[in-house]
């Protein structure tokens, strides 16, 4: 017999190699849209859409487009906007989420199920059946065109209370009755013991938030006008009027805008990991 048999071993191997090399292209089918927007910045507008692909590295670096954007007047404010907005949610939305998801896991009151089940309901309103009456609302409390039009809304995330409850729920009840034996009160037992318990789904609910809120476009067009209270989603498509199209210039102020998005995964990627591993959570 010439031939022979392969292995369970040999097939795993197999697997795992051909398993490496399909996501090794994946990373690199989407990393690719990154590249072409660095390379882009570097280019005139003319030279944008010329071949792409094989000029990724530019013959000639024009670096006018980060010096129109370090000249401009509103870069930087859209850019600390943003970061305004990010920074008070979170600090927001980590106290009342876990606040609340402490008090659905740990502490007993009446119709706790009932009001649970009806936060989850809520969570089949999608945000975009709800813009005309947060308008009016927003409106008529003179919270328009004010960052706190941002903030305020997305302090408090159903889907966030849900996971850090679950998570919350499966640490053993022992530790809690413990606490109170010692003294402790629910303030304590959630500071003291819960928070630092669940760091790794907070992390993931504090980056996901970062995400989500940097990369938010609707919002701040639709409740704020002011251009100067814009952040930097919807400042950078003011670029398209500067001279017609200038998409080199976009380029060059979109690049800029994801520093902060790398720094971050960059600096908390095992907790990233981490968070998603233990909570389910598909980005």
């Amino acid at each position: 017999m010439g031939s022979r048999l392969i292995s369970k071993d040999t097939w795993e191997t197999y697997r795992k190699l051909l398993f490496s090399f399909i996501m090794l292209l994946v990373g690199l089918l989407m990393i690719i849209p990154f590249i072409l927007m660095i390379s882009a910045s570097f280019k005139t507008s003319g030279m944008v859409f010329e071949s792409p692909l094989s000029t990724i590295i530019p013959k000639t670096i024009v670096w006018d487009n980060y010096l129109s954007i370090f000249q401009d007047k509103y870069y930087f404010g859209w850019y600390f906007n943003s970061i305004r907005v990010v920074f008070l949610t979170i600090i927001l939305r980590g106290i009342f989420v876990t606040m609340a998801a402490y008090a659905f896991a740990k502490i007993e009151f009446r119709f706790k199920d009932v009001l649970f089940l009806i936060l989850l309901a809520t969570m089949m309103i999608t945000p975009d059946t709800t813009v005309v009456s947060r308008f009016l609302i927003y409106k008529s409390i003179h919270l328009n065109n004010t960052f706190w039009a941002l903030v305020l809304p997305a302090a408090f995330d159903v889907y966030f209370i849900f996971m850090l409850r679950q998570f919350m729920t499966g640490i053993p009840k022992e530790l809690s009755e413990a606490a109170i034996v010692d003294g402790c009160g629910h303030f304590k037992i959630y500071y003291r013991i819960m928070l630092p318990l669940i760091k790794p789904p907070l992390v993931t609910m504090i980056l996901f938030t970062f995400i989500w809120l940097w990369n938010d476009y609707a919002n701040p067009y639709i409740f704020l006008n002011n251009i100067k209270s814009q952040t930097l989603t919807v400042g950078l498509t003011t670029f398209q009027g500067l001279g017609g199209a200038n998409y080199a210039l976009q380029m060059a102020g979109a690049t800029l805008a994801i520093i902060p998005t790398v720094l971050v995964f960059t600096f908390f990627q095992r907790y990233f990991v981490e968070g998603i591993a233990s909570t389910g959570i598909k980005g």
